[in-house]
């Protein structure tokens, strides 16, 4: 199937979502469609809609960025939305835990957004999608890419390298202990970014990870807090990572077919 880029009428109407093109480059055009999909999903209480500047941000070559919306509204008029199956509190804190299974939204994600749309209507390879989430966005990222790494495509092929993501990025959270076993270790390259203090990304959950996944890196901010980058050099690991992960048209004539 030829690669084109992604529409918002290719999706499910249900699903809330913005989809932010690359900036304009010689080595992309009608015919050749960035080659990577980034797809972003934001936090516990949060919306697509403070996400989506984020995007533009980000600015990244050659990349298709997809803001996403949680499906779940929060209750008790607290606003903004929610990954979980559940709302849950932690115990220890009194504050929302993260951690309220995925089962839906990974339903939604792994099935609906990435299997049936990004790869079966518009041709991209999974090695060709990349996920970065915050918080409970990054749980469920992790969660997703366990899942599409257990998944035989259509030429029932067990390939584990065929079957990966090109990347995740989860700030501020692990995989989850509600998540599955992976079995096998998932090959999806992830980096986990946490303060130097977290309670989230603790070395226990940091061994789940990658008692998962077998390229996991860890960076940590200096300061204390698990939120976004706050600085150049808070970011800049991110972007070392996603770097390495994405592909590009630079060098490919147009028209060439890529044989595996």
């Amino acid at each position: 199937m030829p690669l084109r880029s992604p529409t918002l009428s290719d999706f499910p109407s249900t699903l809330t979502l913005t989809i932010t093109p690359p900036p304009p480059t010689t080595t992309t055009s009608p015919t050749r469609p960035p080659p990577n999909v980034l797809i972003l999903l934001h936090g516990l209480g949060d919306t697509s809609t403070n996400f989506t500047s984020f995007a533009r941000a980000l600015n990244l070559p050659e990349t298709t960025i997809l803001t996403i919306q949680a499906p779940t509204p929060l209750p008790f008029d607290l606003g903004g939305f929610h990954w979980g199956d559940d709302v849950t509190f932690d115990s220890a804190t009194g504050d929302l835990d993260m951690d309220a299974g995925f089962t839906r939204s990974t339903q939604l994600l792994a099935q609906e957004v990435i299997a049936r749309t990004l790869v079966d209507k518009c041709g991209y390879r999974l090695r060709e999608i990349l996920i970065m989430g915050v918080g409970q966005g990054g749980m469920v990222g992790l969660v997703v890419a366990g899942e599409v790494g257990k998944k035989k495509d259509h030429n029932n092929n067990n390939n584990q390298e065929e079957r990966a993501l090109a990347g995740v990025v989860s700030i501020g959270a692990p995989y989850p202990l509600s998540g599955s076993t992976l079995g096998e270790k998932n090959r999806t390259p992830v980096l986990l970014v946490a303060g130097r203090d977290s309670r989230a990304v603790g070395d226990g959950a940091v061994r789940r990870t990658k008692g998962g996944f077998e390229f996991v890196e860890v960076h940590r901010y200096q300061r204390r807090g698990d939120g976004m980058p706050k600085s150049r050099e808070e970011m800049l690991p991110v972007m070392q990572f996603l770097a390495r992960r994405l592909r590009s048209w630079q060098g490919v004539p147009e028209g060439s077919v890529e044989i595996t």
